[in-house]
């Protein structure tokens, strides 16, 4: 008998996203984040984003993150799929996955749910002109 994915347990009121904040790309300066108790059917992407933003700015953990305007949620990967083999971000279908990036307006405003957010889903959230430019440019430096 094979056990359910983890993945498909939670119902989508009560998932959990990981979230992670980029504020350097070429450093690799990622730190993550685990959301709780998101309800994929009920919130937007710029919501997420504005949650984000406020746990950036209230945490004392993500001091070193504040210098940082977080204008996108892109999703890195879903659960139990294939991943990227960038450590920092995916540059693959920035069309599909860029569910926000206010320094482009683009805004989806569907539910994060009808957008293929699940349970256990990776996010990452950055600024978009960083990412650009490192997209340009992807050498990574110590």
């Amino acid at each position: 008998m094979e056990e359910p994915l983890t993945s498909n347990v939670r119902p989508a009121t009560d998932a959990v996203l990981t979230i992670r904040i980029i504020k350097s790309f070429p450093y690799r300066n990622v730190k993550n984040h685990i959301l709780r108790s998101v309800d994929l059917k009920a919130t937007t992407p710029s919501q997420l984003l504005d949650q984000v933003v406020d746990i950036v700015n209230t945490t004392g953990a993500m001091r070193p993150y504040r210098n940082v305007v977080y204008d996108t949620v892109k999703v890195y990967t879903h659960a139990h799929k294939t991943k990227s083999m960038n450590l920092v971000i995916n540059f693959d279908e920035d069309e599909r996955d860029v569910l926000v990036c206010k320094g482009k307006n683009v805004e989806k405003t569907e539910l994060l749910w009808d957008l293929g957010v699940e349970n256990e889903t990776e996010l990452s959230v950055f600024n978009w002109e960083a990412y650009e430019e490192f997209k340009r440019n992807p050498e990574e430096k110590w």
